[in-house]
């Protein structure tokens, strides 16, 4: 609302705001302070805010914190963000199905409840965040309204400005939501809500005019008018939301206070007109009424609008009208049924919504169009130039036949050449023009750059090429050698397009080299007769074989018919230059019918825009084609019929019909070098853009060979390591006797594998603890005779010992022959040193160890494990008669 400190009582209207709550720094986010809000009673009234719940991937920049930004802007970010939003939208299928993104806003008018959060809706709908974003651009411009400054012209400009921008907003809204939606919308930006809030703007810009006709004192008719406009505005927008719960309850007494105290302005002014035209019953009656409406105000909204000064001002004028009227005219006061009505007169209307909306718009995706839309621009691009070369080329051989035909019969020279010995005046015309293009020199230095050209770009290809080649072989060369290890992209394969490319500029090369033939034979053809033409005029006439006087047909009728249609034909052509620079400067940008194409019918259908289109632009141009190979075919008639009436009257003899052929030449001549110096010229052109393709092709080919070179060695950096990381030699098996039993059975299998010895550097392993001596009684003896064989007495009552290092090999503790000697080890990949193939095993004396006793019951008397120099010693297995557990031999690494 409108806010000042006048007797108007401008009131407080809750914020409009919908906000992005992810924090500082989305680009979203916008100052929530009260949007056109101005409190003269010092009451904050509550807010409500349209915000998001969460963060997304946004598409404009970030913008600094809100503590940095002002409303105005804000506003301008948010406009910015909008023009973004509308210019991408035909360049992206948004929807759920392709381009999914998100949006999800909050309700601007749900508060909440305690268990619950406020009322939120996310769609993947493009549509859904414009009318968001634009819901929120309204809010701030109406804020704006608010903050200016009403004392000055200026402020008031600004906030009627800024109050019809927000209804316009609005009122857009209330247009598109349904169909941008296609789904029912929140309460806030639905078409009820969003068309109140517009006719709310649209009051407040109303009320902006009504405050700056009093400010200027403009006529009180004028005056009561806008303000009676402004309180039906008010009335209208109350009526609206009157039975909906929508808007937060604040606004129904404020929007109910305005319009009682427009309509008391109105009445007020009008009793003024009233006073003024000697109707005092009448004045009375409207400041009457004008004053219960103030009371109503002051009774019922005083909490929300002071109106005060407005009261008083209209109580004074009705008190000094009573008593004008009771003392002096004693007017009769007519009812307020009976008063006529105030007329009304708006000057306010919601600006309309037309992208963009900011004045500095630079569509960031300008060059950013989908695959579909590129496509066809592609093909539409082809389209024109075809039709644009074939009209060219059209107009191009009808000169080209002009001119052969001009030059066969000797014109216009002919008709100049009458006194036999000076060159005719358009030879000298065609001399001037191939000197001042440079002559012949012109034609010998292009045609000498053309083959370095040339060789330039076959180099560049050719280099290209080599690169691939190089790096497929040396790729198909490892793949040879490592075989299925060689686990990448065949580089056959991955150079395919590039083949195909390099292909096609071998082929382009080709096709110029022929060209370049056909150029260069025309060339050596007419080189003589074009330095002939560019020699000096003394030197050119010498040249030209003289005649005898032909006879005066200066001024007969067929010469001057001959020079006019020469003179036509001369127009036709400069016009035919004209067209063909018009057609060449025509350029028109496809994309936005595409992209619009895209986004109404979710395909393109190429052909037919395209062909509406060429159509459209060339079809003008197409027509005056036409018209001018028609007007010229009909010349070329006229001319050669009166060339025959030239020729009959023309004396002619051996001498003229040399020199009328030499002339002939000199005027073909003129043509050859117009012609080959464009030739060239545009052969030049073309080898020095394909220079710059061949250039960015070779870039490419050398990329990707540097990355395949890159990959190529850190794959073989990894199979070496995994190649090291294998066995080196191949597992030795151990002779026979090491394998078989004493019994002469070979054992059955382990179930579980034996682990390989390891080396343990630096750990030296430490023998167990020495047994205690057993204690030799009856009973022992009687005990070590039931023991089974091989076990040692002490083996039934083994004493409690504590756990030590793993054990060394103990001396004459030989292994059972129920196990198998261990497999060699797999160790790392550089060659060990397999050892002695193992010793016969010596018994030892029965003396060697005092504490065992029972040695007779043994199977085999038990001998030392030999070890082989080089390798770590095989472990021993557990023996039954020891009194200590069984040890772990040496940690597995």
């Amino acid at each position: 609302m409108t806010g000042s400190s006048s007797g108007t009582g401008r009131a407080p209207l809750p914020p409009f705001l919908r906000l992005c709550p992810g924090g500082p720094g989305c680009c979203q986010h916008i100052p929530g302070s009260q949007a056109g809000t101005v409190n003269p009673g010092g009451a904050a009234p509550p807010s409500g805010n349209r915000s998001r719940s969460g963060r997304f991937p946004r598409l404009c920049p970030l913008v600094p914190p809100l503590e940095t930004l002002t409303t105005k802007t804000a506003l301008l970010m948010e406009v910015r963000y909008y023009d973004q939003l509308c210019s991408i939208e035909p360049k992206f299928p948004f929807s759920e199905n392709q381009v999914c993104v998100t949006f999800t806003w909050k309700d601007a008018f749900d508060k909440g409840s305690l268990f619950g959060g406020s009322a939120k809706l996310a769609l993947a709908s493009l549509g859904y965040e414009k009318t968001c974003v634009l819901f929120n651009c309204g809010a701030l411009a109406s804020q704006i309204a608010a903050e200016q400054n009403l004392d000055n012209d200026e402020g008031l400009k600004a906030a009627a400005k800024h109050y019809q921008f927000a209804s316009g907003a609005f009122q857009h809204i209330k247009d598109t939501v349904l169909s941008a939606l296609s789904r029912e919308p929140t309460v806030d930006i639905s078409p009820d809500t969003v068309g109140t809030l517009s006719l709310i703007m649209l009051a407040q810009a109303q009320e902006v005019f009504f405050l700056k006709a009093t400010r200027d004192k403009m006529k009180d008719a004028i005056i009561a008018k806008l303000a009676n406009q402004a309180a039906d505005y008010y009335g209208d927008a109350y009526k609206q939301c009157q039975y909906k719960d929508t808007l937060p309850k604040e606004v129904f007494p404020v929007l109910a206070a305005k319009h009682c105290i427009m309509q008391a302005n109105a009445e007020y002014h009008q009793s003024i007109l009233a006073k003024q035209q000697k109707k005092f019953g009448e004045e009375i009656g409207r400041l009457q009424h004008a004053a219960d409406l103030v009371k109503t105000v002051a009774s019922r909204y005083d909490e929300y609008i002071n109106v005060k000064d407005l009261v008083d001002k209209i109580n004074r004028a009705l008190t000094a009208a009573k008593k004008d009227n009771d003392f002096i005219y004693h007017d009769r006061v007519p009812d307020l049924k009976d008063l006529e009505s105030i007329g009304k007169a708006s000057l306010v209307k919601a600006t309309p919504v037309v992208v963009p909306l900011s004045q500095k718009f630079t569509d960031l995706f300008e060059k950013m169009v989908p695959l579909q839309v590129q496509q066809s621009v592609s093909v539409y691009n082809q389209r024109k130039a075809d039709l644009v070369n074939r009209s060219i080329a059209q107009m191009r051989e009808a000169t080209n036949l002009a001119n052969g035909v001009l030059a066969s019969l000797n014109l216009p020279a002919a008709i100049e050449d009458v006194s036999g010995d000076t060159v005719p005046q358009s030879i000298l015309n065609k001399s001037k023009s191939v000197i001042e293009q440079g002559g012949i020199q012109t034609v010998d230095q292009l045609m000498k750059d053309l083959p370095e050209l040339l060789q330039r770009n076959k180099e560049i290809l050719d280099e290209s090429l080599r690169l691939l080649d190089e790096e497929e072989t040396t790729d198909n060369d490892l793949r040879t050698k490592f075989k299925e290890r060689w686990q990448r992209t065949p580089s056959n394969e991955l150079y395919k397009p590039l083949r195909a490319e390099g292909a096609n500029y071998h082929n382009i090369l080709n096709k110029a080299v022929q060209a370049d033939g056909q150029v260069k034979e025309r060339y050596q053809s007419h080189r003589d007769t074009i330095a002939l033409l560019c020699k000096p005029e003394a030197e050119l006439n010498a040249a030209i074989p003289s005649a005898n006087p032909a006879k005066t047909l200066q001024g007969s009728e067929v010469v001057n018919v001959l020079r006019t249609l020469l003179a036509n034909l001369d127009e036709v052509k400069k016009e035919r230059e004209q067209l063909e620079n018009d057609l060449k400067s025509v350029n028109f940008d496809m994309t936005s019918k595409f992209l619009t194409a895209l986004a109404q019918d979710g395909a393109i259908n190429e052909e037919a825009i395209s062909v509406t289109e060429l159509d459209r632009i060339y079809g003008s141009y197409t027509q005056k084609v036409q018209e001018s190979l028609k007007k010229q075919e009909e010349l070329l008639k006229n001319i050669q019929n009166a060339h025959q009436d030239f020729s009959k009257m023309k004396q002619s003899n051996n001498e003229s019909n040399l020199r009328e052929e030499v002339l002939k030449n000199l005027a073909v001549a003129n043509d050859n070098f117009v012609e080959l110096v464009g030739n060239l010229k545009e052969g030049t052109k073309f080898y020095n853009e394909l220079t710059e393709m061949l250039l960015k092709f070779q870039n490419k080919c050398s990329d990707i060979v540097f990355a395949r070179k890159t990959e190529r060695d850190e794959l073989l950096k990894d199979l070496q390591q995994s190649i090291a990381r294998e066995p080196s030699a191949p597992s030795i098996p151990l002779p026979t006797y090491q394998t078989t039993s004493a019994g002469g059975t070979k054992p059955a299998p382990s179930s579980t594998p034996t682990p390989a010895p390891r080396t343990m550097v630096g750990t030296k392993p430490q023998p167990p603890a020495r047994p205690p001596p057993p204690v030799i009684s009856a009973a022992s003896s009687s005990s070590s005779a039931t023991a089974p064989s091989g076990t040692p007495a002490a083996a039934a009552a083994p004493p409690a010992a504590a756990p030590v290092a793993a054990p060394a090999p103990i001396p004459g503790a030989s292994a059972p022959a129920a196990n198998t000697a261990p497999s060699q080890a797999q160790g790392p990949p550089y060659p060990t040193y397999p050892g002695y193939p193992g010793f016969c095993q010596m018994p030892m004396p029965m003396g060697y160890n005092p504490y065992l006793y029972g040695q007779y019951n043994l199977p085999y008397a038990p001998s030392p494990v030999y070890q082989n120099p080089g390798q770590a010693p095989y472990p021993a297995p557990q023996q039954p008669g020891y009194p200590f557990p069984q040890q772990p031999y040496y940690p597995q690494q």
